[in-house]
């Protein structure tokens, strides 16, 4: 028998202006490779974009064969491979249920082990990629978990969709899987969501069925394209338009909505005098997306600082100088950048832990009033997100479910000048530690000529005034130093040494 999660009806606000745009960057942008785009945007401006080097593929979402190779009891997880040499972190707690091929013993789970994960987040930083044993399979309207045998319906869902959905559904529940009910169903006659139903649950029973027969390591289902899986993550009742340029993609989309009211919603962009990239201004868009600095309509303006543990979001007043008594200043500035950040947080898919500076509020009520605009705003993200709270500094505290990496991780390097500080040694420091490692040279070791490679005015610095440090160390030592302009960053040099015949 199953039992039935229910929940509260939430309003929801619908956008039916919604746009989505699905195209590549070109390389003749300046991006350095090509990347798959996806963004949206409602009738005022972009509100989320995500992109995917197209000569990556991503894992997220894939089913394998795992193998177990190591049990951390202390930090309840497991570490298994679903490749040779390619590990991935398994929590106990998301091993319940698994679906084993191969079983080495009575424990729950035992080295040697054989089982069916799905990846839930991809590989990011230096930690590796994780997995659950809760396998899922999306439809538009429904999900069937194999790890949760029960009826999860959508929290936004009305009171009456509730009942229709736990009626239609509730005998539905078996002992292979759960369902969860998206907030799309609300939209759907009961033929429609028992016929999506009846083709989960086919592929569903084959993937478990056709595992039983392949050995470790092998990829039971591949995730979607990555436009794909943007698209099936949305309410596509809420969108007005999906376009694309690229005709495979069309295709690809066509047949995904085929047989659905939101085919007709699908055109394919064909203009060759302006491609949809720059119809959107989309290098623009990433710019923006990227850059540090995010100006409020007000004056205001929010500094945003991804670091390796967390992000740490300033608020400031920036110029916003209104003739208003302090406190009635700093509240409408804090809630007017409360819904900024909840929409920072899905246009970047900043994740993890984040810590907001709001300007400093004396007053309590107004406390209370900025924390709960932003568990508001953040309602509407489609990943998990949780208002903690303020901590005893005043801190506001927000949890996002990671899954992809962020915008910034994907379309950028780490600075070989700063080691990804964001911050360079001054020029001081910098000739102090070319003219140390120059001396150091010529002092203790057989090496008699030395040529520095550097930025033209790094060069000038670390030579001195008319280059009366240089000439200087020459007379001493008796060596050559050669000065050589390059294309190097400002603060970063070469020195090559060697000894004159």
């Amino acid at each position: 028998m199953s039992r039935v999660i229910s929940s509260r009806w939430m309003p929801l606000e619908r956008t039916l202006s919604e746009r989505i745009i699905i195209t590549k960057a070109p390389l003749k942008e300046g991006w350095g490779q090509e990347f798959w785009i996806a963004a949206a945007f409602d009738e005022k401006r972009m509100t989320q974009i995500q992109a995917e080097a197209v000569s990556k593929s991503s894992i997220l979402g894939n089913i394998y064969i795992a193998k177990v190779e190591n049990i951390a009891q202390n930090i309840q997880a497991a570490f298994v491979d679903i490749a040779k040499g390619v590990s991935c972190f398994l929590p106990l707690e998301e091993a319940k249920n698994a679906v084993f091929t191969k079983k080495n013993g009575k424990k729950d789970l035992c080295i040697g082990d054989e089982l069916l994960v799905e990846v839930t987040r991809e590989k990011q930083k230096n930690k590796p990629a994780s997995v659950s044993a809760n396998l899922n399979f999306s439809g538009k309207y429904l999900i069937l978990t194999t790890g949760n045998h029960l009826l999860g319906i959508s929290k936004k869902l009305h009171a009456t969709e509730l009942e229709r959905l736990q009626a239609l559904l509730k005998d539905q529940i078996t002992d292979t899987f759960g369902i969860v009910v998206r907030t799309a169903a609300k939209d759907a006659s009961d033929e429609e969501i028992l016929k999506e139903l009846e083709m989960l649950t086919k592929q569903c029973h084959a993937c478990l069925q056709g595992a039983m027969h392949r050995t470790a390591f092998t990829r039971l289902r591949e995730a979607p394209p990555f436009y794909l899986q943007f698209l099936k993550n949305r309410n596509l009742t809420e969108v007005q338009k999906i376009t694309t340029d690229i005709p495979s993609v069309h295709e690809v989309l066509l047949q995904h909505l085929q047989d659905t009211k939101e085919a007709e919603k699908l055109h394919l962009y064909t203009d060759t005098q302006v491609s949809l990239f720059a119809l959107y201004s989309l290098t623009h868009e990433l710019e923006r997306a990227l850059h540090r600095q995010v100006w409020l309509p007000s004056g205001a303006y929010l500094v945003i600082d991804p670091t390796e543990a967390l992000t740490v979001i300033d608020v400031n007043s920036g110029k916003n100088i209104k003739k208003k008594a302090r406190e009635e200043l700093v509240f409408s500035v804090n809630v007017e950048a409360a819904h900024e950040i909840a929409r920072q947080l899905i246009l970047r898919n900043i994740s993890g832990i984040c810590i907001i500076d709001f300007i400093d509020m004396a007053d309590t009520a107004a406390q209370k009033e900025v924390t709960q605009r932003l568990k508001k705003a953040v309602a509407k993200d489609r990943i998990k997100t949780v208002v903690v709270g303020m901590t005893e500094l005043g801190l506001m505290q927000v949890t996002r479910k990671k899954t992809r990496p962020s915008l910034k991780r994907q379309m950028t390097t780490k600075c070989r000048a700063c080691d990804g500080s964001g911050r360079l040694p001054s020029i001081e420091w910098t000739v102090t530690r070319m003219r140390r490692e120059a001396e150091s040279v010529f002092a203790h070791t057989i090496y008699n000529e030395l040529t520095v490679q550097a930025d033209k005015r790094l060069l000038a610095a670390f030579a001195g005034q008319d280059g009366a440090w240089k000439t200087a160390l020459e007379e001493k030592s008796g060596g050559t130093i050669l000065l050589k302009e390059s294309e190097m960053g400002f603060g970063q040099y070469a020195m090559e040494k060697r000894k004159k015949k």
